[in-house]
């Protein structure tokens, strides 16, 4: 009886501590949390935001208004917290969160969301706004002793040092999808990790390796100044092409317009504000490196970095949208021939396999948002009382700013260019024995008037070609005649003809490819 006893109060003794450990558990994980939660109520107080947006970014300096004092000020008055999400630019990841609902608006350079969303199979965000474009602050530099354009690139031992997945990189491949450089080799990139990298490879590169070096600012220039590097080719040279946007996720796009149009909002108040005062985009950018914990900037590098972005206003996203006043609606490159230009340069340099949007390039942006402002009359310098001091003129002070195509030049000026390298085009056919240009070719000269259009600062020879065999002085006047033709409808299609001028080559060569005409672009000197 005694050992039934035992065996009893010791059941009893395991039941009881199994009764305590679930009583301390179920207090540990439901009572004393909810109890903790009425506590903080009854002590704390009403929070001033009612909602929160999550934005995904990283330290890029061009994101520096989206991360300025000035957007949180705008967005919490009307009880909105902004929560910027820094993944250290990995694109991949930026996407995912987007796809996942994990954040509400992402940054991207179209290129970057454009090879994202292919890898992807799918875009799950659509673009709201244009940020910025870089005008300067990205180049392709080289040593003068071993590169002297990008035309010495067509080389089978020519690298580009580079950050991979970056503008960059993007930047590069602008020059491979329109210069002809079939001897590059196919491992062209030789990657580092950033720009303090790619500098110091370009200090060890002897003086005649031909490696080109893809920079920022500042590093663009103190590779010119420490290292006496030339710059090949520079963004400000580019229309259209290095472009950062503000995505906004689909699902949260078409439940809340009204808090994406809220963040359009704050930020072009916030970016006419900084670029109403003297100096103000510098001590931004200033301001902003030191909070993001990146590199220190002196005022002279912050004012090299602001030369190099043009951040975009109110006028100008209109325009980009193709809802500005007709008379100025095509002032800039509409949204949907920038992405088709940028996916066009992906598929060329097989950045991507093929076009992931199959033409359908205006399901990646939404205009309703920027019509709306457009159609209220919505203009930065108003409303929320963020700036003062401004009188019904305020209108004047923003403006579309447009590359302006190069003007006319004289015969030593042409005679002096400096040399960019031979544009990538298909081989123009002629009727046999004519300057006649086929209605292929014709099709084709028109997509390389496109062309020229985002190099709005090149000039361009057109040398015509012929066979050696027959007359050499009717061959002469045939080549003449084609490089003419050929002018003439690059002019019809828009290009200026003061960036035009026209020659033969003398007939030497068999092939066929010697009865075509080639482009020789060349600039004016930095």
């Amino acid at each position: 009886m005694s050992q039934k006893r035992a065996k009893g109060c010791l059941v009893a003794s395991v039941l009881w501590c199994l009764i305590l450990v679930i009583l301390a558990i179920a207090y540990k994980f439901l009572v004393h949390p909810q109890l903790t939660e009425k506590l903080t109520e009854e002590t704390g107080s009403e929070s001033q935001y009612t909602d929160e947006i999550r934005v995904a970014a990283d330290s890029f300096s061009g994101y520096a208004i989206l991360r300025s004092d000035e957007v949180k000020q705008s967005l919490r008055q009307e009880g909105i917290k902004l929560t910027i999400q820094d993944d250290q630019a990995d694109y991949a990841s930026r996407l995912a969160l987007l796809k996942n609902g994990e954040t509400d608006l992402a940054v991207f350079t179209i290129d970057s969301y454009i090879a994202a969303g292919a890898k992807a199979g799918e875009f799950p965000g659509s673009i709201v706004l244009v940020i910025d474009e870089t005008k300067g602050g990205d180049a392709i530099l080289a040593k003068p002793s071993a590169i002297k354009s990008l035309q010495d690139l067509n080389d089978p031992t020519a690298q580009m040092v580079l950050t991979p997945n970056s503008p960059s990189e993007f930047l590069a491949r602008v020059v491979l999808a329109h210069f002809d450089l079939p001897n590059l080799p196919k491992d062209w990139i030789r990657p580092a990790d950033g720009a303090q990298s790619v500098l110091a490879q370009a200090r060890r590169t002897g003086r005649s390796e031909k490696n080109a070096f893809v920079l920022w600012e500042p590093y663009v220039s103190r590779a010119v100044n420490d290292l006496g590097m030339n710059i090949l080719l520079d963004t400000s040279k580019l229309e259209g092409y290095i472009v950062d946007v503000l995505v906004a996720q689909r699902s949260f796009l078409r439940d809340h317009p009204e808090k994406v149009s809220a963040v359009v909002q704050a930020y072009l108040r916030a970016g006419f504000h900084h670029s109403q005062k003297d100096s103000g985009m510098v001590q931004l950018i200033r301001d902003d490196a030191s909070k993001s914990g990146g590199e220190s900037l002196n005022s002279a590098q912050a004012q090299q970095v602001v030369s190099g972005i043009q951040w975009k206003n109110t006028l100008e996203n209109y325009s980009h949208f193709g809802i500005h006043p007709k008379s100025e609606a095509n002032a800039l490159p509409h949204l949907e021939d920038m992405i088709m230009n940028i996916v066009d340069v992906l598929v060329k340099t097989k950045a991507i396999d093929s076009d992931p949007l199959s033409g359908n390039y205006h399901t990646l942006f939404y205009q309703k948002t920027l019509a709306d402002l457009q159609s209220q009359g919505f203009h930065p310098g108003r409303s929320l009382n963020v700036l003062s001091g401004l009188d019904e003129g305020i209108e004047t002070l923003e403006s579309v700013r447009t590359t302006s195509e190069a003007g006319a030049i004289s015969d030593s000026q042409w005679n002096s260019l400096r040399p960019v390298g031979e544009l990538r085009i298909k081989p123009l056919v002629f009727v046999r024995g004519s300057s006649n240009v086929s209605l292929t070719s014709k099709r084709d000269l028109t997509e390389v008037a496109k062309k020229l259009k985002t190099f709005p600062e090149f000039y361009v020879r057109l040398i015509g070609q012929t066979r050696s065999e027959g007359d050499a002085d009717a061959n002469q006047r045939l080549a003449e005649q084609r490089a003419a033709a050929v002018a003439q409808r690059l002019i019809e299609a828009g290009v200026g003809s003061q960036r035009i001028r026209t020659e033969a080559a003398p007939s030497v060569e068999q092939s066929g490819a010697a009865q075509s005409v080639r482009f020789i672009v060349g600039q004016l000197p930095y």
